[in-house]
């Protein structure tokens, strides 16, 4: 069923083109590369497809259903096929960021995933930060690749292509896909003196612990 007539759909759609501009003045994206759902009733709310956030309306912003229904003037994303396919396997998932932030995608090209290099790690759900094998964009190969990335995860690279970030509210996902660059960018820093020491499993599943239940884990 259409969301229309949802009275907060238009301030959603408001909230989503104000984290693209966010993403592109931050430098985790560039141009129209990357793009943002958020859950919205019986399905998501997703950007359009190759238009410039800067021109971007509200009533630009397509609704998805999870049925397959599209509700909106222009077209979804080239890429709503994980988006949707995240928030039915994830029902805890809000808001789901992509995009092609520098750090995390010259990994990405090199297929190497993010391992524990330090406990911030632990803010994406694991002990790292898998890369899901390559596949075209948008289509349902790389969607099943992605969702198997995120087993367990709330952040995965694509390989040769860039990163997907999700989170509760559009806010707790924004934050972690800046951390997710962040450690990328700590990463490739230690790769010229060779694979850096990592911590451990069970150090990285006692932050999960500690760090459950405050900030922007809840």
């Amino acid at each position: 069923m259409s969301n229309t007539s949802h009275p907060d759909r238009l301030t959603v759609a408001a909230e989503i083109i104000a984290a693209c501009l966010e993403m592109n003045n931050s430098g985790i994206n560039q141009g129209t590369s990357g793009n943002i759902s958020v859950r919205h009733g019986d399905g998501i709310l997703i950007t359009p497809t190759s238009l410039a956030y800067d021109r971007m309306q509200p009533q630009d912003i397509v609704w998805m259903g999870f049925d397959g229904t599209v509700d909106g003037a222009l077209a979804p994303s080239s890429e709503w096929r994980f988006h949707l396919d995240i928030m039915r396997a994830k029902p805890e998932v809000g808001a789901v960021v992509h995009a092609h932030p520098h750090a995390c995608t010259t990994l990405a090209i090199m297929e190497k995933p993010i391992p524990p290099i330090h406990y911030m790690v632990a803010v994406c759900g694991g002990h790292d930060i898998r890369c899901a094998p390559y596949a075209t964009y948008g289509t349902e190969e790389l969607s099943k690749y992605a969702l198997a990335a995120l087993e367990g995860r709330s952040a995965c690279l694509l390989a040769h292509h860039g990163s997907i970030v999700a989170g509760t509210t559009l806010d707790q996902a924004m934050w972690r896909a800046v951390e997710v660059e962040t450690l990328a960018k700590q990463y490739l820093g230690c790769l010229p003196m060779g694979e850096p020491p990592l911590l451990s499993e069970a150090e990285i599943a006692h932050v999960i612990r500690k760090i459950a239940g405050y900030g922007h884990q809840d």
